[in-house]
């Protein structure tokens, strides 16, 4: 993320908020199951049906970025970090 710092929380708000304004429709049709790695301040997302692989591409152009994470279809987020899981910095 940017020098600002945003609570997860906000973060999780922000990310839903953007998800369902700006994604859902789009994405949900043909991507139902896979996984949304999205930075939040830009928009920017990948999107996999492995969560490690959509992480690791949307990290190597953003390697300092917290990404909010979820699975397309389910109501809320997977998770929010730059970790997959299992790995740890």
């Amino acid at each position: 993320m940017s020098s600002v710092t945003v609570s997860r929380a906000e973060l999780a708000r922000q990310g839903q908020e953007y998800y369902d304004r700006a994604l859902r429709a789009k994405l949900e049709p043909k991507h139902k199951g896979e996984y949304l790695v999205l930075d939040v301040e830009t928009g920017e997302y990948e999107i996999d049906e492995d969560e490690r692989a959509a992480l690791q591409r949307a990290r190597s152009r953003k390697p300092h970025t917290v990404f909010y994470i979820l699975g397309v279809g389910h109501p809320t987020a997977d998770r929010i970090g730059a970790q997959p899981p299992g790995e740890h910095p």
